[in-house]
């Protein structure tokens, strides 16, 4: 895979990697884990709170009364 960045962001990520003393590669490896993990944890919020709001629906709708 090829990933394109902007000049800025591969000296930004290179400053990172020497920063960390990691490799780029490694590091926009970790961006990438980090990123998938936190989209996937916000989808597991997401559902969740959409099925406590079905299971609990007629409650909220008393309360909002």
């Amino acid at each position: 895979m090829t990933l394109r960045l902007s000049d800025e962001h591969f000296a930004a990520l290179r400053r990172r990697a020497e920063k960390e003393g990691r490799s780029v590669r490694q590091v926009a490896h970790a961006a990438v884990e980090e990123y998938i993990a936190r989209r996937e944890a916000d989808e597991e919020v997401h559902r969740l709170g959409a099925a406590a709001a079905r299971r609990w629906r007629s409650v909220l709708d008393d309360l909002g009364e």
